[in-house]
């Protein structure tokens, strides 16, 4: 096999990861560097990633002349065949064609695809998800991703806009969420909607380890999380077993809605306390989905933590 290398690259509101893949789709070098999109412009965006690109061929010494291709994920709605952002919550770019820009940059092709979207299909073609062909994917994080494969391929539905199921109305009086709607699954079971609970609670003069965290708007950190559960913080316990259970309401919907071999739940989240979430998901799940296809389907936290993206960019690339 002739050797040749893909980079592929993890872009977010705050940072980018990097990696470049040999030949035998293993990671021989990475690279994450911080990166303060919030008021800047898609040119400084931009180069962020040139820079994370050009310093991963530099100080792995791979010949740039065996470079293959480049693929990245994006959060928000991607024209995954056109390779253009046409809306990110978090980065400066509207209908943005970033894989003219970096082709021309680089001269090797250049796929981009949505985060969630590409983290169901890197644990679909490398991870914990092989070998099954109807996969509901839920990436609690800062919000709440969802991703789907049905009859083995990844659904990006009308206009690349399936899977959001983070805007799953479970409560109608629930609280506001971004989106403009009440009670979405994400007010409940992310990372920001478990530091909503956490910040009301310490207004009510409640004791809790992650009080500075989550002050003035802050969301706390997923190790911070696990740090407070393992000390049997009482206000923290009570966020998780909340937002549990609301996942379980709408894994137990989308289990109703299509019948998966799996249902993998990924992210930073359950990186840190995967088992624990998994756990009290499972505990209230039979409840909210059919008895005749509860049995048809397993349930399983991602295997690849953080590279679970890089390799949805890998398959990108790869056409998988």
């Amino acid at each position: 096999m002739a050797e040749s290398y893909n980079i592929c690259l993890d872009v977010g509101g705050t940072k980018v990861l990097g990696a470049i893949f040999n030949e035998k789709d293993e990671i021989i070098y990475r690279l994450k560097k911080r990166s303060k999109s919030e008021g800047e412009g898609t040119a400084d965006v931009e180069k962020v990633i040139i820079s994370v690109v050009e310093e991963m061929i530099q100080q792995s010494g791979i010949n740039r002349k065996k470079l293959n291709a480049i693929a990245s994920c994006a959060p928000g709605v991607i024209d995954q065949d056109k390779g253009v952002v046409l809306f990110t919550p978090n980065l400066p770019w509207r209908n943005y064609d970033i894989a003219g820009a970096m082709k021309k940059k680089f001269g090797v092709p250049f796929y981009v695809g949505n985060d969630v979207n590409l983290g169901v299909l890197g644990e679909y073609k490398f991870g914990a998800a092989k070998g099954y062909k109807n996969i509901v994917g839920f990436f609690p994080g800062t919000g709440m991703g969802g991703g789907l494969i049905l009859n083995g391929k990844l659904f990006t539905g009308n206009q690349f806009m399936a899977a959001e199921y983070g805007h799953m109305i479970l409560d109608p009086d629930g609280p506001l969420c971004g989106c403009g709607q009440s009670g979405c699954l994400e007010v409940f079971s992310s990372k920001r909607g478990m530091s909503d609970y956490i910040r009301q609670q310490v207004a009510r003069k409640r004791p809790c380890m992650l009080a500075e965290d989550v002050q003035d708007g802050g969301i706390f950190r997923s190790k911070r999380l696990k740090k407070a559960l393992a000390q049997n913080d009482q206000v923290a316990m009570e966020a998780v077993d909340r937002a549990c259970h609301y996942l379980a309401i709408a894994t137990g919907n989308m289990i109703n809605t299509i019948a998966p071999d799996l249902v993998i739940y990924g992210g930073g989240i359950m990186e840190a306390i995967g088992d624990v979430f998994l756990q009290k998901v499972l505990a209230e799940v039979d409840r909210y989905c059919m008895i005749s296809i509860r049995p048809l389907v397993d349930f399983k936290v991602a295997a690849l933590g953080d590279d679970s993206i890089l390799y949805g960019d890998l398959a990108l690339i790869k056409g998988l």
